[in-house]
């Protein structure tokens, strides 16, 4: 089944159907505007199914969209997408979806606003994955910045000081931004052009001194390194996360720490090839490794759950993270192609299955604070009698997000470590610990302090 502009429907309907409409309704008629924006919700839904199902497993771009958009600069409306972004456009559609149906259970105030904003983050995440301009990749990715500073601000938990984390999650992610913006314009200047299938040819035969390629190189790593975030550029993390509302934890975790690995499989790898295998692959691999055993041991400190989670997403995303350095640092490295391949692909996998599981934990502990407003675990203990199909939940989770083997954190956590060790031994072997120690803070401060042992007598009449 073949739909004309596909891709173009799939990011500009949130934004054209929902957001600019909603603008429009008046903000007394609250049902009207939450079932309008999850009406909405399932277009893009049902079109990035479409997508997957339709999209040949071939590696090459396809669905591919080009039009005038600034000729006189080479700015072009240029789209399409390959394997990479496939899975992660559907994952932001899946949980867009899931996030506006939870929102439309706990959102009371301000409701056409924080609906409105939803939508159109959505668009600039959407962008994000399937713009081929660099120019356009750009203006997606600062469309996505806005929304979620105000979701954070505004619709944050008050005790967690929402004001100062969306600050801290702007001055970040503009800080980082601003540095991508000066790289892409001095891409530009050495290869005259903007398309990013184009660019690794161009910018290999440019005449570009090394030190100018490692300028460009560090400026576009900055921002994608704060967004995923890698360690230490992941503070602001830990505070949006707190403060934000459930749904907002469940993009922020899901989508848009994905938005930084995307970055570096699309433009990094295939653009600066020489500059990761010379050095700074390493680096990053060192970050990675520092990120996972970091993430696991600061989780195990945390007594509130949105911060144990939150911080075991810094944990997580290093996984990916490894599995992308080892790539870079094996390209070209003959008897290394296999074990590239397996690493890369793990890391992708992770990105899916990181916003699948991360995602449904976040929204699994929000459920948890409507009812008892609290997230410290030392609050509970004994929640499986009261609450067992919650219990079987969480369970579920949890253990795939440790990676218990059969469920989908195994897989691309595996696929990762069996690509590095052939390539990183070493770098690798330390990254295991990641894994111990995950293990060990979930199954004490989640199933343990929540779940098990004597019952709160003060939760013994909650809901399942």
């Amino acid at each position: 089944m073949s739909i004309p502009y596909l891709l173009s429907l799939i990011v500009l309907v949130p934004t054209l159907l929902g957001t600019i409409p909603l603008l429009f309704v008046p903000k007394e008629n609250e049902t009207l505007i939450k079932r309008w924006a999850m009406l909405v919700s399932l277009v893009p839904l049902a079109l990035s199914a479409l997508l997957w199902i339709g999209y040949q497993a071939d590696g090459k771009i396809q669905y591919g969209e080009v039009a005038d958009w600034i000729p006189t600069l080479n700015i072009f409306y240029r789209l399409g997408v390959d394997g990479i972004s496939v899975p992660l456009i559907f994952l932001t559609t899946l949980l867009t979806v899931i996030s506006l149906w939870y929102s439309s259970h706990v959102i009371h105030e301000r409701v056409k606003e924080y609906f409105a904003l939803f939508l159109l983050l959505e668009t600039g995440m959407l962008g994000v994955f399937c713009a081929l301009d660099f120019f356009l990749f750009y203006i997606f990715w600062e469309i996505g910045l806005v929304p979620m500073y105000f979701l954070i601000g505004i619709w944050g938990h008050e005790e967690d000081r929402p004001q100062y984390s969306a600050l801290k999650f702007f001055i970040y992610t503009l800080i980082g931004s601003v540095l991508m913006l000066l790289a892409i314009l001095a891409l530009y200047f050495a290869t005259g052009t903007f398309d990013i299938t184009a660019l690794p040819e161009a910018f290999r035969k440019a005449n570009v001194a090394d030190w100018q390629r490692s300028l460009m190189f560090w400026g576009i790593f900055a921002a994608f390194a704060i967004k995923v975030p890698m360690w230490p550029f992941h503070t602001w993390l830990p505070d949006a996360h707190t403060a934000a509302p459930t749904a907002g934890s469940v993009i922020l975790a899901g989508v848009l720490l994905k938005l930084g690995g995307y970055g570096f499989i699309r433009v990094l790898l295939p653009i600066f090839p020489d500059v990761l295998m010379n050095y700074a692959g390493i680096i990053v691999a060192v970050l990675a490794v520092i990120s996972i055993v970091y993430g696991a041991f600061v989780s195990m400190a945390q007594v509130d759950l949105k911060r144990l989670i939150a911080y075991s997403s810094v944990n997580h995303m290093g996984y990916t993270m490894l599995g992308i350095a080892a790539a870079s640092l094996a390209v070209g490295v003959k008897g290394l192609e296999d074990a590239r391949a397996v690493a890369l692909n793990g890391a992708v996998l992770q990105m899916f299955n990181h916003g699948i599981i991360t995602g449904a934990l976040f929204l699994l502990v929000g459920m948890l604070y409507e009812r008892a407003h609290t997230r410290r675990v030392d609050a509970f203990g004994g929640l499986a009698t009261p609450v067992p199909r919650y219990y079987g939940l969480v369970m579920l989770t949890s253990f795939a997000s440790l990676g218990l083997p059969g469920l989908a954190g195994f897989v691309s956590e595996f696929m990762i470590f069996r690509g590095a060790f052939a390539i990183i031994p070493g770098i690798a072997a330390v990254g295991v610990l990641g894994i111990v120690i995950t293990a060990a803070f979930i199954l004490w401060k989640i199933i343990q302090m929540v779940f098990l042992g004597p019952l709160n007598e003060k939760w013994a009449n909650m809901k399942d």
